[in-house]
């Protein structure tokens, strides 16, 4: 397995990136840009990233937290949930897409990525993301997936799902069956939206889950399910990809 971090220039600084491929000789190799959810960047992510890699992707994983400095979580609780809430809060999904054009132009230039279709996943804070990402990129982005994503509905007038009419890809929506965090309204609006559309989706709640059911060092951690959304995206992937 080939590793780097590097660091992509932005119009408002440096972001710190993690990128992982595989160690074989038939690159270059499609890519999937990974967003973060709100713990930030940590060995946790980079592992998930080495897992995804090794089924034949470049995959790109940015700190999108630069702004606000070098911020780590070693831990999580009370006091560190109100750091990444009120990075969050600050962080608009226009400047995100500024970062998202970033790591574009970056892979367009390694030699290990391969040219044309790409996809992006994203847990938590990132459903949103993933979103504006395949709207405002829609000839980039060929597959997209939101697991247990926040944030995708709001009454804002940079709310992401106003981003679907102009998607191409392929969406994949999971929620867990317990969240606080995604009030009533988003999955029914979310849904209108996509049909609306005509959107190509899968949108899905998991029974018997909540909310960071996908990270192995959660308590929340429901082994089945997260394998069967990995399984979901995978295939997402080899089908758009190639």
């Amino acid at each position: 397995m080939h590793e780097e971090h590097i660091e992509i220039k932005t119009p408002e600084g440096v972001m710190p990136t993690f990128t992982c491929w595989p160690d074989v000789s038939d690159g270059p190799f499609p890519a999937i840009v990974f967003y973060m959810d709100a713990p930030g960047i940590r060995e946790e992510l980079f592992d998930m990233a080495r897992r995804k890699a090794t089924e034949g992707y470049f995959v790109i994983l940015p700190d999108l937290f630069y702004r606000f400095g070098h911020i780590r979580f070693p831990f999580r609780n009370a006091k560190t949930k109100e750091i990444w809430r009120a990075a969050m809060a600050n962080m608009s999904n226009a400047e995100v897409m500024d970062d998202t054009r970033a790591m574009l132009d970056f892979m367009a230039a390694h030699p290990a990525v391969k040219d044309g279709p790409k996809a992006c996943i994203g847990y938590c804070m990132s459903g949103r993301l993933i979103t504006a990402a395949a709207g405002t990129f829609p000839d980039d982005f060929a597959a997209a997936a939101s697991l247990y994503g926040v944030g995708i509905v709001t009454s804002q007038d940079d709310s992401a799902h106003f981003h679907i009419k102009d998607i191409k890809a392929e969406m994949y929506y999971c929620f867990a069956e317990t969240d606080s965090t995604v009030p009533a309204y988003v999955i029914p609006t979310l849904q209108a939206e996509l049909d609306t559309h005509g959107t190509q989706y899968t949108l899905e709640v998991m029974p018997g889950t909540e909310h960071g059911f996908c990270f192995p060092e959660r308590d929340v951690y429901h082994h089945e399910a997260a394998e069967k959304v990995f399984a979901h995206f995978s295939e997402m992937c080899r089908r758009t990809l190639g």
